[in-house]
């Protein structure tokens, strides 16, 4: 998914970019309170991971502007104050979760997996959908209970057309949730990577339809009966 690190240490900032973007996410860094107000006011997101210590705009006042406007974009503060009442003011202000400074790589991960699976209304991190099932700890995909093998792309690809059944997603729609905003796919990326899904879901209940000119739907299929 689409994440905006917020964070003034360019290199814990860009530690937390590369770590997500192994994972498949299109990770961008930010380092400076203003500029990051001013994007989260024309672009959209999946998720923030916010530094509350920012140059010229602090992160509680970017936290404070997302919920005046009304916007639910999951919010993750990363923050060195460890005392109850700051905690409560943060969660208060509108925060989603936090974590404080030292932290676990492994914990950022899970913290943001159970936000980005919030936000698309599961529950747990293993769903099932049709004959697919999903694990999101493991990244792993099972048809049929049988282990495909799909790479972390592919993954994100994946959760994108679950987490918007039934939608028409144009190929502008999954680049930007797929990758990151300095990156340049090729004219054919998106319709290279729907086409490797297909392949390996081959079986699957999942049906990613081609809308020529506009973009894909995904639905699940009915269940079939199985020998």
């Amino acid at each position: 998914m689409r994440i905006l690190v917020v964070e003034d240490t360019e290199v814990l900032g860009q530690a937390i970019c590369d770590r997500l973007s192994s994972l498949g996410h299109g990770a961008d860094l930010i380092c400076d309170g203003k500029q990051a107000h001013e994007f989260l006011r024309y672009q959209s997101v999946d998720l923030v991971i916010l530094d509350l210590n920012l140059p010229n705009v602090s992160g509680l006042q970017i936290l404070q502007s997302l919920r005046q406007r009304e916007d639910a974009t999951p919010v993750l503060i990363l923050t060195a104050r460890d005392q109850v009442d700051d905690r409560i003011r943060l969660l208060d202000a509108g925060a989603d979760d936090y974590l404080t400074k030292p932290f676990d790589f492994g914990e950022l991960e899970a913290r943001c997996r159970a936000l980005l699976r919030r936000q698309q209304g599961y529950a747990s991190n293993v769903t099932e959908h049709g004959n697919i099932t999903v694990d999101r700890d493991s990244r792993q995909v099972l048809v049929d209970k049988e282990v495909r093998a799909i790479t972390n792309r592919e993954f994100r690809l994946l959760e994108i057309f679950l987490g918007h059944l039934g939608r028409v997603l144009s190929k502008d729609d999954i680049t930007e949730h797929l990758f990151n905003f300095d990156e340049t796919p090729g004219p054919n990326a998106i319709e290279l990577y729907v086409a490797r899904l297909r392949k390996k879901l081959a079986g699957s209940d999942l049906v990613i339809s081609t809308l020529r000119g506009i973009g894909y739907v995904a639905e699940i299929a009915p269940t079939r009966k199985r020998s």
